[in-house]
Order: structure tokens, then sequence, then C-alpha cells
């Protein structure tokens, strides 16, 4: 019986020790009504027990709100004495809820459905619940686009769009916020990239796994073909005209 009891006890505990522990993140950006950064805004989250996490946005606008458990809240903004109220979040374990990009004005105050919020709720940071679209090398062949990278990128998602000056836009994100890796190599765009040379495209439209970092933009990964991969496309197109 006394040995039952302690096993309870350390289950109950490990089971305490758990929701302690399941831990997320609120990341974001605030603009005023002109596309401006809104620089030194207090944004907070209280919970139902009157405890407050907060940050103040940066010289970007940008925010992040670490170490806020498991759950559903309210976001607040706090500027020049106005404060935006009441813009839900869900914290998913071990990942974060990015709230893309808040303005805020005096009509959003008034009038919360008119908040700017492009949202994704409850992303965690794994990468069968994220919004990533992955295209193949044989896709990529197959597309109509395919001697065009930045357009083969454009064709991937309905929220990605090119703008006048060429640059990926995914989400209403700013050009420069987007992040390109080639062979998890960082570089600063990827359209002259030959297509044939493409193993693998994977574009991340939000919810960014923490290895890329904060960036709000979203990512471009692409993993280039190898002397195997293009020896076995060959290899498949021999045996496919019975050559082989």
């Amino acid at each position: 019986m006394k040995k039952i009891m302690i096993l309870a006890c350390l289950i109950f505990g490990m089971g305490s020790t758990y929701a302690q522990n399941a831990m997320g993140e609120v990341i974001g950006e605030v603009q005023d009504p002109k596309g401006g950064a809104l620089v030194d805004a207090h944004v907070y989250i209280d919970d139902v027990f009157g405890q407050r996490y907060q940050a103040k946005t940066d010289l970007d606008g940008r925010f992040r709100i670490s170490a806020i458990p498991v759950g559903e809240y309210f976001l607040n903004i706090q500027q020049f004495g106005d404060t935006l109220k009441g813009i839900e979040v869900d914290v998913p374990r071990d990942g974060f809820h990015n709230c893309g990009v808040i303005v805020f004005s005096s009509e959003t105050i008034l009038e919360m459905d008119k908040v700017v919020v492009t949202a994704d709720k409850g992303m965690k940071l794994v990468d069968g619940n994220l919004p990533v679209t992955t295209m193949k090398a044989a896709e990529i062949q197959q597309s109509a686009v395919k001697f065009d990278v930045v357009e083969l990128i454009n064709s991937m998602s309905s929220e990605i769009q090119v703008d006048a000056a060429g640059e990926i836009i995914i989400r209403g994100s700013r050009p420069g916020d987007l992040l390109y890796l080639v062979d998890g190599i960082k570089t600063a765009e990827v359209g002259a990239m030959p297509s044939a040379a493409i193993g693998s495209l994977t574009v991340y439209t939000g919810g960014i796994p923490a290895k890329y970092g904060d960036t709000l933009g979203g990512v471009v990964a692409m993993e280039t073909q190898s002397y195997f991969d293009l020896y076995r496309a060959w290899k498949a197109k021999q045996l496919k005209a019975g050559k082989m």
C-alpha cells in the first residue's frame, strides 16, 4: 500500500511538472495606420490568475513574449495612453502563435473587427502541423513556370505574392523579411538557381520552426540535387524508354 501511495505521488508530481513546463510564445509586428513600425509599444497578456506576460516592440515594431503557459488568451497593445484589447491568441506547447501584422489605430481600438491580423493560430514546431508547402523535383519539372524560380515559388501558395520589383512577399510581409536557404545555407535570393538543379523546394508561410530564427516574413528552403539524384533520374528515364 505504501509503495502504491509513493508511486501515485510520483506520477502526480510528474504531471504537475509537465503542466508547468508546457510553455509557448507569441510573436508579431505592430504598425501604425501608415505602415510604419510602432516602436516601444507595450504588448501584454494577463492570465486568469493575474499573472502578466509582456514585451515591448523593437525598432521594427516586432515583439516576442516568451514562457507563456499553453492556452488561449487575449493579447493587448498599449501606446500613448490608448489600448487595443482582445486579440485572440492560442499558445501551443513548444511552439508559438504568430500574430503577423497588427495595425494600431483609433479605428482598430474602437472596432476590433477592423484589426488587420494575419494570424496563425496554435502553431507547433512540428512540420506536419505547419502551413508548409513542399515541391519535389518531379513536380518542379512538370510545372508551367519551372524556368522562373520566383514564379515557381509564387505558384506554391495563394499566400505568396510577387511585387513590382520581383520581391517575394508572404502574407503582407515587408520586402527583405523573407529568409532564403540553399542546402541549409542562408542566401540573399534564389531566383538565379536553375530549376533542373533543385531537388526540393519548401516554403513556410507561417509558424516558422525555431531553427530558422524569428523571421516574420516566411522561409524558402531549397535543397539541390546531388549527382546521385541526377543519376537515378536518368536511369529511371532509360528504364521507362526500354533502353536498359
